[in-house]
């Protein structure tokens, strides 16, 4: 039995490199269009909790990752036939550069047939804007083109300049202006989550009045290119190995990089998920399992050191022999204390042996897999502290593609943690086993 499928108006905004302005103008067209009463879906390409956070806010609907490898070519094709499905508009915010990275936003384009909107921050440019956009568009053949956005643009006269570059005049879809109000807000790891920007709404309104001024945001739908999905077959029916179970997630502005992907399949496999705030909350509410999420805790040590309750009633929950998954940001108030880049050091946790501390410079990147028994979680590595402890690593993910040792596995008790963020969706079975569904060995890599 097959999906009907509904072709639905879909683009990629890409660019020549990080920095140009992609997140600015596929959250202003969501948040344009939104706002006149459209159904808008929008999704990431790669790994990235922050982009979405924002996409989410202009649009008004989740926000999920679109990666060849994490996902696999069969979840991307399927997510974006799902939202297919009830949407008016798809946008896809690309990764990177258009062809950096393996897979690049290019690969997700032309495997999936998606036309391409290239960003390109011209403040710097004139004629150069035209070779620029030409080579974007034809470096790699069989790519679907739908034009260039020019962003921080000085003037009327700038606009011009750069149109008239084009060797295909009608590419040009418009010019952004260069006002601080047009720009969102950064620090390290990317953008400032969306939640902690005060006048967040204010600057997504403000892109999407920009953007409705150039050639792109006064295009109707019906003059958007189509993206038709092809018809898929009913999936299976995900087997409720955590059904009965109670997941406890901590979400917060110290814990907020959860795939919302990762809490559907949680739910998928019969789990009730409940979150609870390191940050405010006293104890851990009623729960099975636990899953600490990655996200920024170096900014609230104090305090996370301070909530001295909550720090009792996980050692409780741990000592219980309840299972524990917790990545990255998650894993880093597991150790005893965490060492900040002003030179204080704050006392955490202590359910795992060990020093936090951070770095001035990004400690690792890049994607990795990770293999537990006879099933692998894919996912990816993003951070900048690094962990000093007498644990012998029960295992590690691997590099991919390279296959060699990746982050450490640590597990103590029911306890496992790790730099690795993981993409839960990749394996029903090596996720529902981290929260106790059965025993299981990690591979050693």
């Amino acid at each position: 039995m097959n999906h009907a499928s509904r072709a639905c108006p879909a683009i990629l905004v890409a660019a020549p490199a990080s920095g140009q302005g992609k997140t600015t103008v596929a959250a202003a067209l969501a948040r344009l269009h939104a706002r006149q009463g459209r159904r808008v879906r929008v999704f990431k390409c790669g790994p990235d909790f922050l982009d979405p956070l924002w996409l989410e806010l202009a649009s008004g609907a989740p926000v999920h990752q679109l990666d060849l490898w994490i996902n696999g070519e069969a979840d991307c094709r399927k997510r974006l036939h799902d939202a297919a499905q009830q949407a008016d508009l798809v946008i896809v915010e690309g990764v990177m550069g258009l062809f950096d990275g393996a897979p690049s936003a290019a690969d997700l384009a032309q495997r999936l047939d998606l036309p391409v909107l290239a960003v390109i921050d011209a403040s710097a440019m004139a004629g150069s804007f035209g070779a620029l956009a030409y080579g974007l568009q034809h470096y790699r053949a069989g790519l679907r083109w739908l034009g260039v956005l020019a962003n921080r643009v000085a003037n009327v006269g700038h606009a011009d300049m750069l149109h008239t570059s084009l060797r295909e005049p009608d590419h040009w879809l418009g010019a952004l202006p260069h006002q601080e109000t047009l720009s969102l807000p950064e620090r390290h790891l990317g953008l400032t989550v969306a939640g902690e920007v005060a006048d967040a709404c204010k600057r997504l309104d403000a892109g999407a009045d920009a953007l409705a001024q150039t050639r792109l945001g006064q295009m109707p739908l019906s003059d958007l290119p189509r993206w038709t999905p092809p018809a898929l077959p009913t999936p299976d029916a995900c087997e409720p190995l955590l059904a009965g179970r109670t997941i406890a997630v901590a979400r917060d502005a110290a814990f907020c990089f959860i795939y919302p992907a990762n809490l559907d399949l949680l739910r998928a496999l019969g789990a009730d998920v409940v979150f609870f705030s390191p940050l405010q909350d006293q104890a851990l509410p009623p729960c099975d399992a636990l899953w600490l999420p990655g996200g920024y805790p170096e900014l609230h040590a104090a305090r996370l050191q301070a909530n001295r309750s909550l720090r009792d009633s996980l050692k409780a929950h741990v000592a219980q022999g309840k299972p524990v998954w917790a990545e990255c940001g998650g894993m880093m108030p597991l150790f005893e204390s965490l060492a900040l880049p002003d030179g204080s050091s704050h006392a955490m946790w202590g359910v795992l042996p060990g020093v936090v501390t951070m770095q001035p410079r990004l400690a690792a990147l890049g994607a990795q897999q990770l293999k537990l028994g006879a099933h692998a979680l894919r996912g990816h590595t993003f951070h900048y502290s690094t962990c000093t402890t007498p644990l012998t690593p029960h295992g590690h993910a691997a590099r991919m593609p390279a296959g060699d040792a990746g982050e450490a596995l640590y597990q103590l008790g029911p306890v496992r943690a790790s730099y690795f963020h993981a993409w839960f969706a990749s394996s029903a079975p090596a996720t529902a086993a981290l929260f106790g569904a059965e025993p299981l060995e990690c591979s050693h890599a």
